[in-house]
């Protein structure tokens, strides 16, 4: 049986159809602020929205944790979904160069246990307090039946400086790209490695052993929380809001839904024909392979639902792209910064697959 995101629910084509549709409907409304403090500073393809606010910008965005905490329902551990949920939103905001200053967040669930409530904000707020980010505000709404758990989603507020912010328009070709890894999933692809592994275990899969070399379960290992890049990033490459560019970083890609073809063209100039190849990923994690694995999955749809590794890319001139990777990995070694591919003129993402070693395009 082959299985993939559709199969597990969940309809990537309809949903970028709907997001387009919100983002006109969302754009609709810029004219209403035009010449006024918070006048919308339009980004196609962005990762946060901004807005002008004088002498910076503000930068607002907002993700859930998605069907990752249905894991934890299951396995009663919740100690790293405040990590998953900080990471989508701090992890979306870095892109355009944005220091995330506060962040709100929403549960809304059937019925509220305040001993899960806690749980979760206690990893919130470690996180947090590790990013420089403050939990302004929040809310709990309980839903009765029309939820049949919970639900966590958050907004980030991030401050820039005008001068500062990367907008994707000075990518060219013969730049480089530089990946930094992640673990197993983030907070996107669930859907499918909850159906591969109920498909395969059953619907007490999540206390099935993941290796014969390991004595973590499957759920455990789906719970990996996700890595925060957002700080690093503002350390090492970016400096935060008072200091100046460390590098001149021409593009930040982070690699969630819709996987590397679907998020690195986002970032590229609307008036060049651009395309990538990336030739030296990161390997995904062995779980990952696992998967891929039991559901029968194409190599192409694994990177088009995961990560596969490499969960974060920036784009930068080749002759300072050593130094960069360098740099982060001075300051943390675990994501293994490496230059993973380069920007082509070829209108396509190509890259060799981590699984099998072969080329797979994906056409722009």
């Amino acid at each position: 049986m082959t299985l993939n995101y559709k199969s597990a629910g969940v309809n990537i084509e309809e949903g970028d159809k709907a997001s387009k549709i919100a983002y006109n409907y969302a754009k609709s409304t810029f004219s209403s602020r035009k010449g006024l403090i918070g006048e919308p500073i339009i980004g196609e393809g962005g990762f946060s929205g901004l807005v002008n606010m004088g002498d910076f910008c503000l930068t607002q965005c907002c993700d859930t944790v998605g069907t990752k905490i249905t894991i934890a329902e299951k396995t009663q551990n919740f100690s790293g979904l405040g990590d998953d949920l900080l990471a989508m939103v701090a992890d979306d905001a870095i892109c355009s160069g944005a220091e995330v200053i506060a962040m709100t967040n929403t549960f809304e669930t059937n019925k509220v246990k305040a001993k899960e409530i806690e749980a979760m904000m206690k990893s919130l707020a470690k996180a947090c307090k590790e990013q420089k980010i403050v939990i302004s505000g929040g809310e709990v709404a309980e839903v009765g039946s029309m939820s049949k758990g919970t639900g966590w989603g958050a907004d980030a507020v991030g401050i820039l400086k005008k001068d500062k912010f990367i907008t994707g328009k000075n990518i060219k070709t013969g730049q480089k790209i530089i990946g930094l890894k992640d673990q197993v999933l983030r907070s996107n692809g669930i859907s499918l490695a909850r159906k591969i592994c109920e498909v395969n275990f059953g619907s007490n899969w999540h206390k099935i052993q993941w290796s014969e070399n390991s004595e973590k379960s499957w759920g455990e290992m789906l719970l990996t929380p996700s890595k925060i890049f957002h700080r690093l990033l503002l350390d090492t490459v970016l400096g935060d809001f008072k200091s100046p560019r460390k590098f001149d970083i021409t593009g930040i890609v982070h690699i969630t839904g819709g996987g590397i073809p679907g998020n690195l063209p986002r970032i590229f100039p609307k008036n060049k024909k651009l395309g990538a190849k990336l030739d030296n990923l990161h390997e995904p994690h062995d779980a990952i392979k696992d998967l891929r694995t039991l559901g029968n999955i194409e190599e192409s749809e694994c990177y088009r639902t995961w990560h596969c590794g490499t969960a974060m890319m920036l784009i930068c001139n080749e002759d300072i792209a050593p130094k960069v990777c360098n740099t982060i990995n001075k300051a943390d070694k675990k994501v293994e910064a490496k230059i993973v591919g380069e920007i082509t003129e070829s209108k396509k993402i190509e890259l060799i697959s981590k699984f099998s070693g072969k080329s797979i395009d994906f056409p722009l």
